[in-house]
């Protein structure tokens, strides 16, 4: 072994020799107890990797030095232990994968070195949608619609589990992918190889972090640098500052783990930890179950934090025996901690290590809220709803505003729906929906809602039939406590059914609405409203017609579809009414915590964990059923509208080419901030009337079926026509919302798409302008990819959401920053202008380069190039064309 650091490997017990570990404490260095726990673990994956060629014995001092070195831009290799990816991501990574290997073939290396080192599971998540709800066959109806849109991609997918090893997929219907990962899939020690080291994972969805709620160390990354991580290469990181989060005190009986996260979602986006890790820490942690702490590291990218990391406890322990994991393996996993120092008592403060900042929320303060209209860090008492939505309608068109004329505030449209007459108003409730990973792995607001439905159902309330109700839950586990506790049934009959069990409408695949709710909307122009226990809620997402949308946790998402709007205060007015005339209010059926806890304790037991998964990965009888050809090399079929091979690698050689200045670009797109990776690339439904619905038409297809954005990501044709395509996108250089911009050498107004084609056929580079947090949202690879085949050479924004950033790098497109200070405004810039961005010949990480403008002005901007392997990605065109030439010279 050529590890510098053997000296300190050993049996973790001397009756298994050949099971050993990296023992940290034989270091004996000083400064390892005060390294934050998450440090811990980037330092102990250092040392196990030490090859003094990816990672060197200087990478480890530099972390073991994390306390001095914090502040300056220090880079890191981090190896992660394994990958996750669901559907929507993990589709175009095989497709890439698929193409990467014929690229090899073509220059002369062997295509079977394109195959994952790092063990990945991919979980099929994210193509279920609510077509069918309040239906006692809800659940069977939308998973035969599920494999019949997507039979061609799911054989894809069960190709490369067969073709590529280290890959293991986990079938539709069997979860969502973080609570899969969650109960499942996560080891918190890995047993691999000989050796015992800590559980570290990078996952192609943002929301990778909820695991952290575990002690497994995780954050998503692009789908382009996780297909790196997969073929061997480490993570490149800036080494984070960490940010001590204290916890102090108990939640008031009422409060649950959701109004918990929204509020430090809020709290956290205030004190500012963009790129940096959060580790929770103080006696507070202990009174929050695993269930809880997860819903607080799920919501983890909505506070733009890398990583939200809690340390593994005694309760992280007892979680893995309740979910029934081998106790065996529970034992040793905590034997393991113990030898390194990496299991943590939060009540003992000598524990407590280094941190760059401390902020403390005593979770008494903490009071149920909701968070919107528009994001999620827009955190609201329940107690001001009414107000702040009557005060949003009016508010100038923004993230709390939409711009409503006062004297349309109280517009009431009359429709009708299955024959009876209803009425729709600002502020109307039309989509409620109990949905997402972040809730619907906790219990306790799972049975929350429950209880809260039992006893709204016993005092006579129910839902207006129009409003499009659904559950979908995590996992089978949930359906089974929600069954054995018998709520079951009164959920059912307020109409929130089983629909599915994957993300749904948290990645905005709700569904349609009812023809006469959306008429009526339409007619109105009425802000309806969609109420959903996810994570998400920025424009366009949820749908269409639902202009403004909360997040909520599930016993509030069924409050507020009992009453139906959300301009209702809960203290002075009722739920509803019940056909005794008694008002019922939500004082009367909210469940206590220890109501909620006495019913947990007796139905959520190991057991069902074990049931559940031990047939995960056959229980589907559609997914067994699908045939799939077991060739090394894919064979494209031309007619696929699903599959295609991408056009990034078409002409690459093994010889570089030299980055050349970017001259006379034309400016495709003028943005304000916080522009999303939903409207870049949208995940959801494909309007008729876009370049995609215009190109799958051409190839025979009918609106029914265009499927959505997500479940096409692996056909390169659609995605480029939907980039920039949603609705709700706002261009500076039109005057209402759409996607569409003006193509300036004609002067004409045109879909993005064709403008861009317009560009690139007369052979004019492009660039896109925008303000703070650039592609925030979902880790999404085809947000970065699609602007490429667009033709868009760089980008220039006043900040940049991490993933998205790394994306663009990934695809070779230039990230570029404005200086401090400076921003489009006080430059003077229009967009009309044309830009020459100056690429010098001995790039350096974050050196500044020169813009010069047709008008004769010109000024500086940083290239958003941080590490020198970002810059070594640049210099080959991307990081997959970087590995193709590895793989095949």
């Amino acid at each position: 072994m050529s590890n510098p650091f053997v000296r300190i490997v050993e049996p973790l017990d001397p009756k298994q020799p050949l099971k050993k570990f990296f023992n940290l404490s034989k270091l004996e260095d000083a400064r390892y107890a005060h390294l934050p726990f998450s440090i811990r673990v980037l330092l102990e994956a250092a040392i196990r990797n030490c090859d003094e060629f990816l990672v060197k014995k200087q990478d480890v001092e530099n972390i073991l030095n994390w306390k001095e070195v914090q502040h300056k831009n220090v880079e890191v290799p981090f190896k992660p232990a394994r990958v996750i990816l669901q559907d929507f991501t993990g589709v175009p990574a095989v497709v890439d994968f698929a193409a990467m290997r014929d690229a090899v073939k073509k220059l002369g290396g062997d295509p079977e070195k394109i195959n994952p080192i790092c063990p990945a599971d991919l979980v099929i998540d994210h193509s279920i949608q609510v077509d069918f709800n309040r239906r006692p066959d809800s659940l069977q109806k939308n998973q035969d619609l599920e494999f019949e849109r997507n039979k061609e991609r799911f054989e894809f997918l069960k190709w490369g589990s067969q073709a590529f090893k280290n890959m293991r997929i986990i079938p539709p219907g069997s979860g969502i992918i973080h609570q899969v990962n969650l109960e499942y899939l996560a080891r918190v020690v890995m047993d691999q190889d000989g050796y015992y080291y800590p559980d570290s994972v990078v996952g192609t969805d943002s929301h990778t972090t909820m695991v952290d709620g575990l002690g497994v160390l995780g954050w998503g990354v692009g789908g382009i640098e996780a297909e790196a991580v997969m073929l061997g290469q480490p993570i490149s990181m800036v080494l984070p500052e960490v940010v001590g989060y204290k916890l102090l005190g108990n939640p008031q009986p009422l409060v649950t783990s959701t109004d918990i996260v929204l509020t430090i979602t809020k709290h956290l986006r205030q004190v500012g930890v963009v790129g940096k890790f959060v580790e929770f820490f103080g006696p507070g942690v202990a009174q929050l179950s695993i269930a809880d702490r997860a819903t607080i590291a799920n919501m983890c990218p909505e506070y733009g934090a890398t990583a939200a990391y809690f340390p593994v406890d005694d309760i992280s322990i007892g979680y893995l025996v309740q979910t029934g994991r081998d106790k065996e393996k529970v034992m040793r996993t905590k034997k393991y901690l113990e030898a390194v120092g990496m299991l943590r008592d939060f009540k003992n403060s000598s524990q407590d290590p280094d941190f760059t900042q401390v902020v403390e929320l005593d979770l008494h303060s903490v009071v149920p809220c909701c968070s919107g209209p528009k994001r999620p860090q827009d955190k609201v008492a329940v107690s001001d709803m009414k107000n702040d939505f009557e005060t949003c309608l009016g508010a100038k068109q923004g993230f709390k505003g939409f711009q409503i004329a006062p004297d349309r505030h109280n517009s009431v449209v009359k429709f009708n729906f299955e024959g009876s007459d209803f009425e729709l108003a600002h502020g109307s409730v039309v989509i409620a929906a109990i949905t997402s990973c972040t809730n619907t792995s906790n219990p306790s607001v799972m049975l929350g809602a429950g209880l809260l439905a039992k006893k709204a159902v016993e005092a006579g309330l129910t839902v207006k039939p129009y409003i499009k109700t659904s559950l979908s839950p995590g996992s089978g586990v949930v359906t089974y406590y929600l069954r054995e506790s018998g709520v079951m049934s009164y959920l059912s009959q307020l109409g929130f059914d089983v629909v599915g069990y994957g993300c749904m409408t948290c990645i905005g695949n709700s569904g349609p609405l009812p023809d006469s709710v959306v008429e009526a909307i339409t007619q109105g122009d009425l802000v309806a409203v969609g109420v959903l226990s996810g994570n998400r809620n920025f424009e366009g997402r949820v749908h269409p017609n639902t202009r403004a949308n909360y997040l909520a946790s599930p016993p509030l998402v069924i409050a507020y579809a009992i009453a139906g709007t959300v301009r209702i205060d809960f203290e002075k007015e009722p739920l509803g009414i019940n056909t005794s005339g008694k008002k019922i209010f939500l004082k009367d059926i909210w469940p206590t915590r220890n109501e909620i806890q006495a019913v947990e304790r007796q139905f959520v037991i190991p057991g069902m964990f074990k049931e559940v998964y031990e047939k995960i990965e056959t229980v589907n009888e559609s997914w067994n059923a699908l045939d799939a050809p077991s060739d090394k090399l894919y064979t494209w079929n031309p007619k696929s509208t699903y599959i295609k091979s991408p056009p990034f690698f078409d002409g690459l050689t093994l010889a570089l080419q030299t980055p050349k200045t970017i001259e006379d670009a034309y400016v495709l797109l003028n943005f304000g901030d916080s522009v999303t990776t939903d409207h870049i690339s949208p995940a959801g439904n494909i309007a008729r009337n876009s370049p995609a619905a215009r190109y799958l038409t051409s190839r025979g297809l009918t609106p029914r079926e265009f499927n959505s954005y997500g479940s096409r990501r692996g056909n390169d044709a659609v995605m480029a026509r939907g980039t920039f395509a949603n609705i709700r996108l706002v261009n500076k250089f039109l005057d209402k919302q759409g996607p569409q911009t003006i193509h300036f050498p004609s002067g004409e107004t045109l879909d993005v798409f064709d403008a861009a084609e317009r560009y690139k056929q007369a052979g004019h580079p492009l660039i896109v302008l925008a303000g703070k947090e650039y592609g925030a949202g979902s880790s999404r690879d085809w947000a970065a990819k699609g602007p490429f085949l667009l033709g868009v050479k760089a980008v220039l924004a006043e900040s940049y959401e991490r993933i998205h950033r790394s994306n663009l790098v990934g695809m070779g497109v230039i990230p570029l920053q404005y200086l401090p200070g400076e921003d489009a405004r006080s430059l003077g810039l229009t967009g009309r202008e044309r830009y020459t961005i100056v690429i010098p010949e001995n790039l350096k990480p974050q050196m500044n380069v020169q813009v010069k403008l047709d008008n004769g002005k010109s000024f500086h901007a940083i290239m958003r190039f941080d590490t020198d392997v970002e810059l070594t990605y640049f210099h080959n065109g991307g990081i997959l064309n970087y590995m193709i030439r590895k793989m095949a010279s």
